[in-house]
């Protein structure tokens, strides 16, 4: 009964209904059993709130009980995320999830989505996502895998041992990031980015392996770094959009009502994650800071709460600069001339800031 207290509460406090699951079961057939696995902790509403009640729950239940699903988060498998993208190809997964820049490094091109700096809010972010996805597919066409769906989290701010109140007081700081342009940002800034996979971050925050670390408002506050950490800078540097990635050739094989069930469950599910990542951002900050009023989705912390400092217009327009002269060259370095075209073409219209000027 708490459980089902618990999952109906969170769907609530993201505007959704049990009409979003009012999908008619399939017809009978041959079972199929789906493989998955999708967040970076247990502890995340991403995964607590969404991809448990809507995928491992849900799709058995709409499905008239022919398709079976597996679900685990990343720790649970003993994963940090870039593996993702190649245990989707080897067909040991047959749906990943993971940041974008989580899995760049086996495709550079992911990272254009969500460069640092590039979107200042999560509705511009979703714009940029939705005009790169056949690109996206196209790079992704060498690994036999597709993005199903794309998906932020909110927005990802420094967690750091001590207060920061700008982005002047990262420099001489280790920071963890978890992919290429925050590296740049941060050495832009002044910082020394440290690459950590996100299941590792609490103990380096624990330890002092890093003074700071970047993750969503929400993520932090479900990975429970309140406990190690005292204060939050409320930056949003980017908002770590992700992708549901499926095996090609696992897909086609599908039966086309089984593929089109799924099509449309993961078109639900991107739709919740997308409201969820717009008010898991400001709820993170009120759960983390201690403030009830504000907090409805994640843990409220009421012994040690954090604090938190809003961004300045300085340290936006400073967010926008370094995009255009340091993480934009950076990244068509990383990436490939034609990377630098693509984005001119498919981003530029919607950011207002254009590679090579």
């Amino acid at each position: 009964m708490k459980r089902t207290y618990l999952t109906a509460a969170c769907l609530a406090a993201l505007g959704l209904s049990a009409a979003a699951f009012a999908q008619g079961a399939l017809p009978p057939g041959p079972k199929v059993k789906v493989v998955m696995v999708t967040q970076p902790g247990p502890g995340l509403p991403q995964y607590s709130t969404v991809d448990v009640p809507m995928l491992k729950e849900g799709v058995p239940q709409k499905s008239g009980g022919r398709i079976e699903v597996e679900l685990a988060s990343w720790p649970e498998r003993n994963l940090n995320g870039p593996e993702i993208i190649r245990l989707v190809r080897s067909g040991q997964v047959d749906i990943g999830a993971a940041p974008l820049a989580t899995v760049s490094g086996d495709v550079p091109f992911l990272d254009i989505v969500d460069l640092a700096g590039l979107n200042p809010t999560i509705e511009q972010a979703r714009k940029v996502a939705e005009a790169v996805l056949p690109e996206a597919n196209k790079a992704l066409e060498r690994f036999n895998t597709r993005i199903i769906a794309m998906y932020p989290f909110p927005a990802q701010v420094p967690f750091c041992r001590q207060p920061v109140n700008s982005l002047d007081d990262l420099k001489g700081k280790k920071v963890r990031t978890h992919g290429g342009s925050l590296n740049d940002i941060m050495s832009a800034v002044g910082a020394q980015p440290v690459g950590i996979g996100f299941p590792e971050v609490y103990g380096a925050l624990e330890r002092g392996v890093v003074d700071c670390a970047i993750t969503g408002t929400s993520s932090g506050n479900g990975a429970r770094w309140y406990e190690v950490s005292k204060s939050m800078y409320a930056l949003p540097v980017g908002w770590a959009v992700a992708a549901y990635y499926v095996n090609t050739s696992w897909w086609n094989k599908l039966d086309p009502q089984v593929r089109a069930f799924l099509e449309q469950t993961m078109k639900e599910v991107e739709d919740a994650q997308w409201a969820l990542g717009a008010k898991a951002t400001e709820d993170g900050i009120a759960c983390n800071t201690g403030n009830k009023d504000g907090c409805k989705i994640g843990k409220l912390v009421e012994s040690n709460p954090m604090t938190v400092s809003r961004p300045t217009r300085a340290d936006e327009e400073a967010l926008r600069k370094h995009l255009a002269e340091t993480v934009l060259p950076a990244f068509v370095k990383r990436c490939g001339a034609p990377c630098g075209e693509q984005y001119n073409k498919l981003v530029a219209p919607i950011t207002g800031v254009r590679f090579g000027g």
